[in-house]
């Protein structure tokens, strides 16, 4: 959230929009332990401790499971697997990577926030070995065979912007065919933006942009999809109960 400006008119703005929480996500050892500072700092902001699968240094699990422990910490993320864009991590090392991010999940009873590019195939292997491990398929992108694989692991689907875009057809219907209990909505800020928004770094406020989309693909109001979404948020990450 660092990117976004001053942290403080970023949450008011998103309440003011009618956005009442939101999660910090970390990426890096630094970025989850400034997100779990934002948490404490603000009521409104939950954290998310992880290691995304680009970064070259390895992942500092012992450092990340001191975090995890943290009362503010709902999720192990972003993590994932990314086989377009390798940076010179490679996929095997990756893979690695992932199945023990995935165990200190397991270990602490945290949901998962994966991040897939390219990786549909190896990350239905990865969640697999881990039984048990729940979570979010991060911004979801593909079309309804894969959502389906992925709600037949149990995994929630969320959606960004990228639905805004008139021309994806494919991930409209699957926004459409999501069973209730499993659809989630993101911002991805400061990326992720919506449609009008192209160009102009996406925040937290935002995300009525893609409610407003979603709630009119599946013909319900925005008031009901508000109440399903925080049902299916409270369910998922529980400890922001």
């Amino acid at each position: 959230m660092e990117e976004l400006g001053d942290i403080t008119t970023v949450v008011r703005d998103a309440v003011d929009a009618g956005v009442n929480a939101m999660i910090a996500m970390g990426v890096d050892l630094d970025r989850s332990r400034a997100a779990v500072g934002f948490a404490h700092a603000h009521s409104e902001v939950w954290a998310a401790v992880g290691h995304f699968p680009l970064e070259v240094v390895e992942p500092d699990i012992d450092a990340l499971r001191g975090l995890a422990a943290d009362e503010r910490v709902v999720a192990i993320g972003e993590i994932g697997l990314d086989f377009e864009h390798t940076g010179g991590v490679e996929p095997d090392l990756q893979i690695a990577r992932l199945d023990a991010l995935f165990g200190l999940a397991r270990e602490q009873y945290l949901p998962v926030s994966i991040h897939n590019r390219g990786s549909s195939d190896e990350l239905v292997r990865a969640i697999t070995r881990h039984p048990g491990l729940r979570g979010v398929m991060h911004y979801f992108a593909l079309e309804w065979d894969w959502a389906l694989r992925f709600l037949d692991l149990g995994f929630y689907l969320s959606f960004a912007g990228l639905i805004t875009r008139p021309s994806r057809h494919e991930l409209r219907e699957v926004v459409k065919r999501c069973p209730a209990d499993r659809l989630l909505l993101e911002t991805d800020s400061p990326y992720g933006n919506a449609h009008k928004r192209m160009g102009v770094p996406n925040r937290p406020a935002y995300l009525l942009d893609t409610a407003e989309v979603v709630a009119e693909l599946r013909g319900v109001s925005l008031e009901e999809l508000g109440r399903l979404e925080t049902a299916n948020a409270l369910a998922l990450f529980n400890r922001m109960r």
